[in-house]
C-alpha cells in the first residue's frame, strides 16, 4: 500500500513539477501582442485585397501601428476605417481616395462578332489560351467572368458579353485587374471627372472595325481635337491622361466609333 502511494506521490510531484516549468517558459516564451496592431486590425473590413500596398490586412495593422504606414490606404474601408484608425493611433487620417474599376471594352455582343464557339474551361485564362476566344477582337473581354469571380463585393457581371462594373458596389480594391488576362480592367479617381478610351485593340483601323463596331481605329481625331494635348498615340490606340484631361467633351464628339466615353465623378 505504501509503495502504491509512494508512487502516486511521485508522478504527482513529477506532474507538478512539469506544470511550474510549462509555466515559467510559457511566460519566458511568450510573444507580446501589440494591442494597437489588434484594434486597427479590427478596424479593417478583412477584404486582404492588397490594395493598400501589403500582403493582406494583417500586414498592413502591423505597419500602421508600427508608424511606417498611414492609416488611410484602406481602399475597401474608406473614409469610416480612416477615421477609426486615427483613433486608435491618434495620428491624423487624411483623405482616402475614392477609386472605381472601369473595364476598357464596349465590344459586347451588339458590337463585335465571333470567330468561333469556344467549348473549353469557362474562364478567361483558359479562353485565351485557346485563340484568345470566341471573338474576333484578340484584346477584348473574353466574357467568362474570372474578374466576377475575384470581386469580393459583388460590383461585376457579365453582360452581354462584357464585364461590367457597378459604382456603387466597386470599393476600388484592384482584385479584378490582377485577374485579367487581357489587362483591361484599371483603377481611376472617381473623385474627377475625366474621358477615356474603353478600348486595348493595337491592330490598324480596318482590321479593328472588322472585327468590332466601337473600337479604336487609330485615327487620331481625338488627339488633334484636345485642346490640351491630354491624348497621345500607343500603337494605333488612343491613349486619354487623365491628369491633363479638362474633361471637355471635345474628343469624346470627334470619335467616330464612339471609343472614348466619359467617366462621371460623384
Amino acid at each position: 500500500m505504501n509503495i502504491l502511494l509512494n508512487g502516486v506521490m511521485v508522478v504527482t510531484g513529477l506532474g507538478l513539477a512539469a506544470a511550474i516549468i510549462l509555466v515559467a517558459f510559457s511566460k519566458i516564451m511568450e510573444v507580446k501582442t501589440d494591442e494597437t496592431v489588434e484594434r486597427v486590425r479590427e478596424a479593417l473590413p478583412g477584404a486582404n485585397c492588397g490594395a493598400c500596398g501589403y500582403a493582406g490586412c494583417d500586414e498592413y495593422a502591423k505597419a500602421v501601428a508600427a508608424g511606417q504606414a498611414e492609416g488611410n490606404l484602406c481602399v475597401p474601408g474608406g473614409a469610416k476605417t480612416a477615421e477609426e484608425i486615427a483613433g486608435i493611433t491618434g495620428r491624423s487620417s487624411g483623405a482616402v481616395a475614392k477609386r472605381v474599376a472601369i473595364v476598357a471594352c464596349r465590344g459586347n455582343a451588339q458590337h463585335t462578332r465571333t470567330k468561333m464557339t469556344y467549348q473549353g474551361i469557362s474562364t478567361c485564362h483558359a479562353a485565351n489560351r485557346f485563340f484568345a476566344g470566341d471573338w474576333v477582337c484578340p484584346d477584348g473581354c473574353l466574357g467568362h467572368g474570372d474578374c466576377v469571380s475575384a470581386c469580393m463585393f459583388g460590383a461585376l457581371s457579365v453582360q452581354d458579353g462584357v464585364a461590367v462594373v457597378d459604382r456603387e458596389l466597386c470599393t476600388g480594391c484592384g482584385a479584378c485587374v490582377k485577374r485579367c488576362p487581357n489587362h483591361l480592367l484599371q483603377l481611376v479617381d472617381d473623385s474627377k471627372a475625366s474621358a477615356y478610351v474603353l478600348c486595348r485593340n493595337h491592330q490598324k483601323g480596318g482590321v479593328t472595325r472588322k472585327g468590332c463596331d466601337v473600337g479604336c481605329i487609330g485615327c487620331q481625331k481625338c488627339a488633334r481635337t484636345c485642346p490640351v494635348e491630354a491624348i497621345h498615340m500607343e500603337e494605333n490606340l488612343a491613349v486619354v491622361d487623365p491628369a491633363v484631361c479638362i474633361d471637355c467633351g471635345k474628343c469624346i464628339g470627334e470619335c467616330p466609333t464612339g471609343a472614348i466615353t466619359r467617366i462621371l465623378a460623384d
